[in-house]
């Protein structure tokens, strides 16, 4: 088990911190096998899609360089003038090859860990330089992993490349013996199995190097328990954080008490200092009303804005507003012994719709005094 300099062991994960700190230094996993596997499937794939491309532009040049005059062999610039032909011709296959290439294979790159663009690690270190440095990271326990993973590599695709080519010699054989454009056809048909062989065998190992590396990279950043104490100390022990996470946590809820408010049946008010948004489901068989949103200030007048905007009907009850603000937590039911005060208000509210849809009459005005228990009240 790794150690770290105080002789502890590194058994705990690392952080979330731990984590993103790495990633700014440019500590992040990455598989080289990942990327060689990109490059070979994504060219093997380019070849078989920009086949047609390639066989025209071979077939062209072939026919440039044999099909020659004798005028032309007197002509001391016909050899640059066939060259830079040449060149033209196979440009835009070749382009459309690379770019291809070159595409997936960032993909590839970036499969196992991600994009990071790290300035910490982009910056030239000095001691990276050194000679000394240099021999111990040659000779270290990591090269020689990666030495002894690049022969096993090799050894196994070199056999089954072998393999392949073997199986295909008797194509190899007869390829004199066809036209030009069959002979190109032909050869890239045999390069295509081949390089699909490679392919096979590299899928594993790509497999195998991804989980690997990760497994490597968490590996370093374990940690001891202290140094996690350390760090949670670190970092809720600085006023500017603890600030911060009350500042994120405020608004969360500021956000979420908002979306709330349009689903309200009624506003209770002080009328300018408290307000709480009240919600009742008569659908629900015994629940009570339930206060979604509440605020003093301008969190109350955020509450009176909205619900005028939802024309949320909005109730002046300075005790009973104070009363609710007080005893009862947002998202939560009313205590019971304000069912009585709110019963009247809703009911008040309800009759107030029927009245304006045309459906009843007038209510009677609301109450004054409410009935709010002495225990609940406050000043």
């Amino acid at each position: 088990m790794a150690e770290n300099s105080d002789g502890q062991e590194k058994t705990e994960q690392p952080t979330g911190k731990r984590i993103e700190d790495s990633r700014k230094k440019g500590q992040i996993p990455r598989s080289r096998e990942m990327g060689t596997l990109s490059v070979l499937l994504s060219g093997v794939i380019g070849l078989w899609v920009f086949s047609p491309i390639f066989s025209d532009s071979f077939n062209k040049i072939f026919k440039m360089g044999f099909s020659v005059e004798r005028s032309m062999i007197y002509d001391p610039s016909y050899m640059m003038k066939t060259f830079m032909s040449s060149i033209f011709v196979v440009s835009l296959p070749v382009f459309l090859l690379a770019f291809f290439v070159f595409f997936f294979a960032f993909i590839g790159n970036i499969i196992l860990g991600g994009f990071n663009f790290s300035i910490e690690a982009a910056t030239p270190k000095f001691n990276k330089i050194n000679p000394l440095n240099g021999i111990k990271r040659i000779f270290g326990v990591q090269s020689v992993i990666e030495l002894i993973k690049s022969i096993l590599k090799v050894a196994f695709i070199g056999t089954l490349a072998y393999v392949f080519i073997k199986a295909s010699f008797s194509a190899i054989v007869t390829l004199p013996s066809y036209q030009m454009p069959d002979v190109i056809r032909e050869t890239m048909y045999i390069m295509l199995k081949v390089a699909i062989g490679i392919i096979m065998a590299m899928v594993p190992i790509a497999a195998l190097d991804m989980w690997f590396q990760k497994w490597h990279n968490l590996e370093q950043l374990k940690m001891t328990k202290q140094e996690i104490k350390d760090e949670m100390k670190d970092t809720e022990g600085k006023p500017e954080v603890k600030s911060r996470i009350r500042r994120i946590q405020y608004e969360m809820a500021t956000r979420r008490m908002m979306q709330e408010v349009p689903k309200a049946d009624v506003v209770v008010t002080n009328p300018t200092h408290y307000a709480v948004a009240l919600k009742y489901d008569q659908t629900k068989a015994h629940s009570a009303p339930e206060v979604v949103a509440k605020g003093v200030d301008e969190m109350a007048l955020k509450i009176r804005e909205i619900a005028k905007e939802n024309k949320i009907e909005i109730i002046e009850s300075p005790a009973l507003a104070r009363s609710i603000y007080y005893n009862t937590k947002e998202g939560h039911q009313i205590p019971e012994g304000l069912f009585a005060a709110v019963a009247q208000v809703l009911a008040y509210v309800f009759q107030l719709r029927m009245y304006r849809s045309r459906k009843g009459g007038a209510p009677r005005p609301l109450p004054r005094d409410l009935p709010i228990p002495d225990e609940l009240k406050h000043d």
